[in-house]
């Protein structure tokens, strides 16, 4: 059973509970046989790429903002693989289903997943 949260947990550990803004997982591609590093989005990032319309283009955006090894947005790479617009370089390197994943993975770590639950629903 989970405890609850007060006050006086809050002060006791705050470097606990503050929320961190530079925080960084490595990811393992499979099919690369490779890793790469993505940071966690800020809201704003979110924000922004939840407000693109293009089919894809939110996960596209997310990534291509969000990965910070390999550094996509490094103009030499992005001429390598003749990139038209430099978020194209993500379609260049990761599967649609690599692409997906990386963003819901980049999502989750700026806390957009179940992480919150109903107390009631942990007791059944």
């Amino acid at each position: 059973m989970s405890k609850r949260l007060t006050v006086t947990d809050l002060l006791k550990e705050k470097e606990k509970y503050v929320m961190k803004d530079n925080v960084t997982e490595e990811l393992y591609i499979e099919r690369l046989d490779a890793t790469i590093t993505i940071q966690k989005p800020s809201r704003s990032l979110v924000l922004e790429a939840h407000g693109i319309e293009e089919e894809g283009g939110s996960d596209i955006f997310l990534i291509y903002n969000s990965v910070t090894e390999p550094n996509l947005k490094d103009a030499e790479l992005q001429k390598a693989f003749d990139c038209k617009e430099p978020t194209d370089i993500v379609e260049k390197v990761f599967s649609p289903g690599e692409i997906v994943t990386i963003a819901q993975y980049g999502l989750s770590l700026a806390g957009y997943s179940d992480s919150v639950k109903r107390v009631k629903d942990l007791k059944n």
